[in-house]
């Protein structure tokens, strides 16, 4: 594997002063805290005496204005009352009992006291069915879940698993798609007339992993695609308002996608030498606020990891244990999150994105380099779903991807372990790092402040907030000539 790009190694040690506003700094722990505790007219009272402060600098007014805009967005992503969430759950379980619906809402159905009002998740019940085996069994139905089918075991694995090994590349079973993201604001949602700002995430192009990027077209025309060394890429494009009518951006661009495979010899890896910790600094380190060695993360680590010392195997515990005892479950909007891995921690569930930061938070704790990847997923059929996974750095080998969420594929021990080391080829990665600002920057806050997979918008008066718009994403296979 090449080394490690020296623009990549640039921005993440630019990271702190790269910030805009629309990626707000951290405002006061003590504020923070108050949030996370769900007191939210203490912390509003104290961000209004803070904000009142003359010598307050532009970075650390956003700061305190982003927590009352998370504030906002927490009572979004907690609507439901207890009474409705009952009521939900005898839609499945008509005869719900007592005794069981109290010990689902001691650890699984997710809530929040705010200011002394109980308030549920949106997503709770549709979790409950996702990490509680009990729940299910008490529905009259299954549940039916609409999963990627490449999260079990498919021949796509073993294909991509056998042409490494035939051709001693990583980057295997190239494809060319043709791919169209879109984004609709609501209609009436800017005043007619109105400029509005959007950013659609776009690929940059990666080797052996996605190749020859070629922009197709834009609806404006003309978007502007921000250079190809930017993190968390996009196609900006303007577009006026109409009175009544939505307003539609997309872009369309054609990508080489290879599968990634890395069949790894345990006994062939070896510790990093002072050189390589050198080089890899960005990624062995803590990353405020969402990658911190926390006490409880370190006694996770030394129960999982023992007394193992090769780095592989180290990889392996605990990527095993994200998988197995953190499961997938519907997120929060990463935004309303003070840090990602010890709320995945102390949650004991996380989507995607949640899990992948756990696991990479882990790895730096153990020594181990671990970076940020995220994107677009899809698949053989007509799937699609946002999608975040990682990359870890094992020497001899270097980087190379992980995709925890897929976790281990049980039915063929040569593909067992696919995804510590290996990718399939259907997904395209907008980001290769996390909170990283635009190019052209966002005037605003951001609504999600940690990925960017569904796109972003503003217009003079704010930023649009996902339930201001929605998004589409299409895919077509491009026959080859």
């Amino acid at each position: 594997m090449s080394p490690l790009p020296a623009i990549c190694i640039a921005a993440c040690l630019a990271f702190a002063a790269a910030w805009a506003a629309e990626l707000p700094g951290q405002a006061p722990a003590d504020i923070v805290s108050l949030i996370d505790a769900g007191h939210f007219k203490e912390a509003d009272a104290r961000i209004d005496a803070a904000l009142k402060a003359t010598t307050l600098s532009p970075a650390d007014r956003d700061a305190l204005l982003f927590q009352k805009e998370r504030m906002r967005r927490i009572h979004l992503d907690f609507p439901l009352t207890e009474a409705e969430v009952r009521a939900k759950l005898k839609e499945n379980i008509p005869d719900l009992r007592e005794d069981e619906f109290a010990q689902w809402d001691r650890s699984l159905l997710e809530h929040l006291t705010i200011d002394g009002d109980k308030r549920y998740f949106n997503r709770s019940v549709g979790n409950l069915w996702r990490l509680s085996p009990e729940a299910v069994a008490r529905r009259a139905k299954p549940p039916v879940f609409r999963d990627s089918p490449l999260e079990s075991l498919h021949p796509h694995h073993t294909q991509a698993h056998d042409a490494a090994i035939a051709t001693g590349k990583a980057g295997v079973l190239p494809q060319r798609f043709r791919i169209t993201q879109s984004l609709t604001v609501n209609a009436d949602a800017v005043p007619a007339g109105e400029t509005i700002r959007a950013w659609i995430p776009y690929p940059r192009e990666i080797a052996g992993q996605q190749d020859e990027v070629k922009f197709v077209s834009s609806t404006p025309a003309n978007a502007q695609v921000a250079p190809a060394t930017t993190m968390q890429r996009t196609a900006y494009m303007e577009g006026k308002a109409v009175a009544g009518k939505p307003t539609k951006f997309d872009v369309t661009y054609e990508v080489t996608i290879s599968a990634q495979s890395h069949p790894i010899d345990a006994d062939e890896v070896v510790p990093l030498t002072d050189a390589q910790r050198t080089e890899l600094a960005p990624f062995l380190s803590e990353r405020a606020p969402h990658v911190v060695f926390t006490d409880d993360l370190r006694a996770l680590s030394r129960a999982t990891v023992g007394d193992e010392k090769n780095p592989y195997r180290i990889a392996q515990k605990l990527f095993a244990l994200v998988d197995d005892k953190f499961p997938w479950a519907g997120a929060r909007e990463y935004s309303t999150l003070s840090n990602i891995s010890d709320y995945t921690l102390h949650a004991h569930h996380g989507d995607c994105g949640q899990q992948t930061l756990l696991l990479i938070t882990l790895l730096r704790l153990n020594g181990i380099p671990a970076r940020w990847q995220s994107g677009m997923m899809f698949s053989p059929t007509d799937y699609w779903n946002l999608h975040d996974w990682g990359q870890v750095y094992l020497a001899p080998y270097g980087w190379m991807p992980m995709d925890v969420t897929f976790g281990k594929l049980e039915g063929d021990p040569k593909t067992e372990w696919f995804y510590l080391g290996g990718l399939d080829g259907y997904r395209v990665a907008f980001n290769d790092d996390y909170s990283q600002p635009f190019v052209p920057a966002k005037t605003f806050f951001r609504s999600e402040t940690v990925d960017s997979q569904r796109g972003e918008v503003e217009w003079k008066g704010g930023n649009l907030y996902f339930d201001q718009f929605d998004y589409d994403f299409e895919w077509h296979l491009v026959p080859a000539h």
